[in-house]
């Protein structure tokens, strides 16, 4: 949700100020608008893919906004393992009730928790993801539970990217010459890229298992070098300022860090505004983000948002 910068920061570092004291004791119809140029493109050089800015939401009338909040539908991937059952429980009553669907993947049954039965593997979740959900959501976000993730902020950021085209995003890093992102910040698909990922799971020699594969691998790098042989490349996530969105370290990290580099501006120097993930969170460090983001208020301060992602009916979104 686009909310006044600073603001949602302040709830954000808020939270996060517990997040560092506990560390430290106990250790947006979907595809508005239609893109001026084809997205596919050769990856040579990092590519950086921007948020709009709040002008060019503006620019939307309102019936167009109500329009956006109510067809924007993120389906959310959260692959676990049946030890991650605390963590497993904070993301399931924390952001996951955001998603407009979101399900949890474990390669065995673990009796407490409700989960799609398979090897936790990234490729394996997408192609159960679009052979069940590809008429219902449009956009895909896969992430483990040690991450946090505010899904208004995704859904802000792809507000006008066209779903029909082959996205790829999230938080880069590179492998010698492969491009990747990193499932540790998350990793978004359009329902164009899971298409063409599912059209190559048949072919051996583009798209090998994992155990196939001639040297051992990451699953997001194999996701990537399937991805490369579909014609869609890895596109590293920016704010309209040029900072990252999809994060790979906690909020009580990048703190410390600006602490240290930047101790004249610590909430400049941290994060983004409109950051979408953060990483490495434990289950108290969970709920204290989901205070932090969604619940705690300065008296006084009014949001003016120009657009407001609702939930869908019969949803616990809170």
């Amino acid at each position: 949700m686009l909310s006044e910068s600073s603001l949602f920061l302040k709830g954000v570092l808020l939270g996060s100020v517990f997040c560092v004291l506990m560390t430290m004791l106990g250790h947006i119809k979907i595809d508005y608008g239609k893109r001026t140029h084809h997205h596919e493109r050769h990856h040579l050089q990092r590519h950086h893919l921007q948020a709009p800015n709040k002008e060019d939401i503006l620019k939307i009338s309102e019936d167009e906004r109500t329009e956006l909040s109510k067809s924007f539908r993120v389906y959310c991937i959260i692959l676990v393992k049946p030890k991650d059952v605390r963590l497993w429980a904070a993301v399931k009553e924390t952001w996951a009730k955001h998603c407009d669907k979101a399900e949890f993947f474990s390669s065995e049954n673990v009796k407490v928790f409700e989960s799609v039965n398979m090897e936790t593997n990234d490729i394996k979740a997408y192609k159960y993801a679009f052979d069940k959900y590809r008429d219902q959501y449009n956009w895909f976000f896969l992430a483990h539970p040690t991450t946090f993730a505010i899904i208004e902020n995704l859904k802000y950021f792809l507000l006008k990217k066209n779903s029909s085209q082959p996205f790829y995003l999230g938080h880069t890093a590179k492998s010698g010459d492969l491009e990747y992102v990193s499932v540790g910040g998350g990793i978004v698909l359009s329902i164009e890229s899971i298409k063409r990922l599912n059209s190559l799971l048949s072919i051996p020699e583009k798209c090998p298992e994992k155990g196939r594969m001639v040297r051992e691998v990451s699953e997001d790098k194999q996701l990537a070098v399937c991805l490369k042989y579909a014609g869609v490349f890895a596109e590293n996530a920016e704010d309209s300022k040029g900072k990252d969105v999809f994060n790979t370290k906690s909020v009580g990290i990048f703190i410390r860090e600006a602490m240290t580099n930047h101790p004249n501006q610590v909430v400049e120097g941290c994060c983004s505004d409109m950051a979408i993930t953060f990483n490495g969170l434990t289950c108290n460090q969970m709920y204290v983000m989901m205070y932090g983001v969604y619940h705690l208020r300065a008296f006084g301060h009014v949001f003016n948002d120009v657009l407001v992602f609702l939930p869908v009916n019969g949803s616990d979104n809170d």
